[in-house]
């Protein structure tokens, strides 16, 4: 039997760093649903094309759009041992759909960690993130601050932040993703699956209450 994991938290939890140690640990695929998304369009599959169309429009891209990406990349080689899925589900309607799915090869999700961080500590995460102009860099200016204010250690270039790293913008993203992602949370939760950990603790720490969680529930 496969393993799956979904893996639940807001912007700023540290959700990344969580999935490619867990990735790297579990040897587990990385389903990422922006990047499969990316990856449908720029390939132009048909269901990327599809979803293209919904997006010029305008609309929504409908959920079995999703599901097909979400259906159509389990089968790749190397989802053998099972997924770690990244920003799929997303609503509990996502989340039954994925539970039909993967029952129908016997599979189930296992545990679903949720890296919890109040909103005051993501917004001063996110909110002090500036970005190097040349190569991309990233600093910031609490944790990881340049040596000379506004300028890249690395290669001299000016320092910028990104609109999504704005305060107003992000104090919106926390909004709409706590907003969005409170019924999943709850959905989980009321199936026995949710491992909810602190994410104000150290990486290492969290990196070792979600392996915890994760091999107790398989």
């Amino acid at each position: 039997m496969r393993m799956f994991i979904v893996l639940l938290g807001p912007p700023g939890a540290g959700k990344g760093t969580q999935a490619t140690f867990l990735k790297e640990t579990l040897k587990l695929a990385h389903i990422s649903s922006g990047d499969l998304f990316r990856e449908n369009l720029k390939a132009q599959t048909d269901l990327g094309k599809l979803a293209q169309g919904f997006m010029d429009r305008g609309e929504l891209v409908p959920d079995d759009v999703t599901i097909a990406m979400i259906r159509q990349r389990l089968t790749r080689p190397d989802c053998a041992q099972g997924a770690l899925l990244d920003g799929f589900p997303r609503t509990p309607a996502q989340a039954d759909a994925l539970a039909a799915m993967l029952a129908e090869t016997g599979d189930r999700v296992d545990s679903v960690p949720y890296i919890s961080v109040p909103a005051e500590v993501l917004i001063e995460r996110l909110s002090g993130r500036w970005t190097c102009r040349a190569a991309g860099h990233v600093y910031h200016a609490k944790y990881n601050p340049p040596k000379v204010n506004g300028v890249c250690d690395e290669d001299g270039s000016e320092l910028y932040q990104r609109d999504d790293d704005k305060s107003e913008t992000v104090m919106n993203r926390i909004k709409v993703y706590l907003e969005k992602t409170s019924p999943l949370i709850e959905y989980y939760r009321k199936l026995g699956l949710l491992a909810e950990v602190d994410g104000t603790q150290s990486i290492e720490t969290v990196e070792q209450q979600i392996l915890s969680a994760v091999k107790k529930d398989k």
